[in-house]
């Protein structure tokens, strides 16, 4: 599967483009320094079911706030949505860790870097597979920066992520109400790197739209 996804040929990558023209278009953006405040305002309108689900606890606002400053963007890969009115309106969060740092990482690979995915969606957003999209472009990363294994973990309740794992053929390990999940990645080819650098061009001039249409907005509000 994982091949199918991201080992197409760019004459048949463009295909599968047209063949979801039906759907509505998911823009995910590496996210920068400048995007952090919105991070902030992004995971602080959480209510506490979804904070549970995405941070495996309630956190209060303080935390939340702490975790999104500690982020570092030089280590990690973020990735963000933004809905038509500037809205960051999903996160997606892929930490890079020695392998020693994770539990039975040793035993599934001979890399010394796996990394770990979690991922957030406002209400307002869900239904559109926009979760599914940022597991994709952060599995992909990983290929292109020789991490063979991504992994997941979350409550086992957590219907969401449950899906996006069994949709990507990883394997899933539930103990005491929660779930660690973990997918092996082929290498990567020069149709993955094609395919991630030409999504984040489009990702880009989505980006500047927005975030060009939002400003003059606001410039009309005044």
């Amino acid at each position: 599967m994982i091949r199918q996804l991201f080992d197409k040929p760019l004459g048949q990558w463009f295909e599968a483009l047209k063949r979801a023209k039906d759907r509505p278009t998911v823009r995910v953006k590496q996210l920068e320094e400048r995007d952090r405040f919105r991070m902030r305002k992004h995971f602080l309108s959480l209510d506490n079911d979804d904070r549970l689900l995405r941070f495996g606890t309630v956190l209060p606002d303080e935390q939340v706030i702490a975790y999104v400053d500690k982020i570092n963007f030089e280590r990690d890969t973020i990735y963000g949505v933004y809905n038509q009115v500037f809205k960051l309106v999903a996160v997606g969060h892929l930490a890079f860790a020695p392998k020693a740092q994770l539990t039975g990482a040793a035993t599934v690979t001979e890399k010394e870097k796996v990394a770990e995915f979690g991922v957030s969606v406002l209400a307002i957003a869900r239904g559109q597979g926009i979760g599914s999209k940022l597991f994709q472009r952060a599995a992909i990363h990983c290929r292109n920066a020789d991490v063979d294994t991504l992994y997941m973990q979350c409550l086992s309740s957590n219907q969401t992520m449950m899906h996006i794992a069994k949709k990507a053929g990883m394997e899933i390990h539930r103990e005491y109400g929660e779930a660690d999940a973990y997918l092996r990645l082929p290498p990567p080819s020069p149709g993955t790197v094609m395919q991630e650098a030409i999504e984040e061009q489009f990702a880009t001039i989505d980006y500047t739209f927005k975030a060009t249409n939002r400003a003059a907005a606001k410039l009309f509000e005044r």
